[in-house]
């Protein structure tokens, strides 16, 4: 789910002492190659495959780690950026020998080259460079020019409970009668007119002025919630006048009558509708404010961080220990990712102690209350275990769901899981998710549901069965009652466009279709992307918003990639294609190397918590087979 995510080992003792904080680490698999650097040992699960470079930053490494099935990148961000408007000017001045520009130094990433570095011998001295890859320019991109050229339809706001108006969008639809601006108008001052909704598209509406009938000429979009949208009696209760548009004066000499006629019956926008727009719009979490979360580099633990700014219900967090506020996380404010603080210590969750040792001025903790509560549990019964099989959602790579063992049963409800094939031996690659999560399945769901199940990275016997698995590995499956099978009415359609959190790059909000929908579970596609960049998303995921939210926050949208791009990719198109038929179904994520120095960066304490014990096994097929 976070780019820049790392496996690594660290130290998970509270004594301060480094005799004492060392952990028992088992030992290392004789099949797997030992790397050895700086005294430190590492392990790499295919030491045979040798090494490759990346086509876009020029990065050396091991062609095993590197991203997708043509090997041609180093990481996400490579691949992406090779399509972008800088892949040119990248490209042509590593050949050239020169220096990367500042945009194409962002595309490499600490992490992948800390990774190859330790392989490769090479030195990390891109180390302290920034992790994040340059945005898409918005220039040119229009949802209604999208939307009318290629007959889209987007998913309604109702759909959306945590974005603005989503749960007070009432009736408003098609013919439901507005007055906005008039733009056909020779006047010095501003004046109005009504308009009549044509067709809807999250907040976006296409609008007509009454008068016009069928024509089209000066259709319009607008988004409903904007300051210039009122509903009908506005201008008369606020002394403004109604001017007809003056390519069709000519058509009424009455034109009170006319409207009286034409709006008789009609709907209209409710008379608080720009108050309840405000409302909707005010957000408890404020500047300033401390919370815990999920450290993007280890996400086996979490780190203290403080709100920076506040966009639309999303966050913008600077990890506390930053100097230069640069190392940040993005994320909405109903995440599950984040948490109050002494959340970790009460659940028994791995936690970075920060060097700080009192907050600063202005910081304070974030009340409790303001976090996304998560369904009670009863964990005194039938409960998970450590070691059960089941199926679970990648947060490194979303567009996969992997063969996961649980490693670790903490308090409230919450599960420490491993994707099989691919751990640390310390567990430094574990995630949390919480027993009622909607990304975790039970043996057998992709089967059932028709969806591709990553196997173990390294397992030969295919194709999968999980039978010969369990049997292979002396485990049994997760209790199916255990699972949460809540499916809400949530109104998604396949085909339906959106606004959708790039998780692997949670900065960006992208153009995106909603491409299969399982139960609660929505794949989204990124327009203009490779299907092996799609994630597996909640229906109910505070990171989808309605068309038009970001034009309504102020936040940027990254059109999709075809817009911005597909002039620079005519030399390039036939690889890619290539590329899309030989998509790489595999394990993307490279966190299997670390380099042992980043954990000199603060201490890491692991509280603990006792587990329930009781052991049961289930039946795989609780859910509906459906179509795709």
């Amino acid at each position: 789910m976070f780019d820049g995510y790392d496996s690594c080992s660290e130290d998970t003792s509270s004594s301060s002492s480094s005799e004492e904080s060392e952990e028992e680490v088992a030992p290392l698999p004789s099949n797997l190659p030992i790397i050895k650097n700086n005294g430190q040992v590492y392990t790499y699960p295919d030491g045979k495959s040798g090494m490759a470079t990346c086509e876009m930053c020029g990065m050396v490494g091991v062609r095993d780690a590197f991203y997708s099935k043509t090997k041609r990148f180093c990481s996400v961000s490579c691949s992406r950026s090779y399509s972008s408007n800088s892949k040119k000017a990248s490209i042509l001045a590593r050949l050239q020998g020169k220096p990367p520009t500042k945009k194409a130094k962002v595309l490499q990433k600490q992490p992948l080259v800390a990774k190859l570095a330790a392989y490769a011998q090479y030195q990390a001295t891109l180390q302290n460079q920034a992790k994040t890859k340059a945005a898409v320019s918005m220039e040119g991109f229009s949802w209604g020019n999208y939307i009318n050229s290629n007959s889209f339809i987007a998913a309604p706001v109702t759909c959306f409970k945590h974005a603005p108006m989503g749960t007070c969008w009432g009736d408003i639809s098609e013919n439901v009668r507005v007055e906005v601006p008039n733009t056909d108008c020779s006047l010095p001052t501003k004046v109005f007119w009504i308009a009549g909704i044509i067709k809807l598209a999250g907040y976006n509406a296409l609008l007509r002025y009454e008068g016009f009938e069928n024509d089209s000429a000066l259709d319009f979009w607008c988004n409903i919630c904007g300051s210039d949208i009122h509903p009908v009696g506005w201008c008369a209760a606020s002394g403004k006048p109604l001017v007809p548009p003056r390519t069709i004066q000519h058509k009424y000499t009455n034109w009170k009558a006319f409207l009286v006629k034409r709006l008789t019956g009609a709907k209209t926008l409710p008379p608080d509708f720009s108050q309840k727009v405000s409302e909707s719009m005010q957000y408890p979490f404020k500047p300033c404010m401390r919370v815990e979360v999920v450290d993007k580099r280890h996400l086996c633990r979490t780190r203290v961080a403080v709100v920076e700014s506040v966009i639309g219900g999303r966050l913008r967090l600077v990890y506390e220990e930053s100097e230069d506020r640069t190392d940040d996380f993005w994320c909405h404010m109903h995440s599950p990712l984040i948490h109050h603080i002494g959340w970790s210590r009460s659940i028994g969750h791995r936690f970075k102690r920060s060097d700080i040792t009192k907050k600063q001025d202005g910081h304070f903790d974030t009340p409790p209350h303001l976090f996304a509560k998560v369904k009670e549990v009863d964990q005194s019964g039938e409960w998970f275990k450590e070691g059960m099989k089941l199926e679970a959602i990648d947060p490194l790579n979303l567009s996969t769901i992997c063969v996961a063992t649980i490693r670790k049963v903490l308090a409230d409800g919450f599960l420490m899981i491993g994707i099989d094939g691919s751990e640390a031996a310390d567990g430094s690659d574990w995630f949390c998710y919480h027993a009622t999560s909607p990304s975790i399945f039970p043996v057998g769901f992709c089967e059932i549901n028709m969806i591709e199940l990553t196997p173990p990275r390294g397992y030969t016997k295919l194709p999968f069965k999980w039978f010969d698995y369990l049997r292979e590995t002396g485990s049994i499956a997760a209790p199916v009652k255990l699972f949460n099978k809540d499916v809400p009415n949530h109104g998604f359609r396949v085909g339906m466009k959106l606004e959708a959190v790039d998780l692997m790059e949670p900065r960006l909000i992208c153009v995106a279709t909603v491409t299969r929908i399982i139960h609660r579970l929505l794949r989204i596609h990124f327009d203009g992307w490779e299907e092996e960049y799609d994630q597996w998303v909640d229906c109910e995921s505070p990171d989808l918003y309605p068309v038009g939210w970001c034009q309504l926050t102020g936040y940027q949208l990254q059109p999709p990639a075809s817009q911005s791009s597909r002039e620079s990719q005519s030399a390039s198109s036939k690889q890619k294609k290539k590329a899309k038929s030989q998509q790489y179904k595999g394990h993307k994520k490279m966190t299997t190397l670390q380099l042992k120095e980043e954990l000199l960066d603060g201490e890491d304490y692991n509280f603990l918590q006792g587990a329930s014990d009781q052991e049961s096994n289930g039946s795989a097929n609780f859910y509906i087979k459906q179509e795709p």
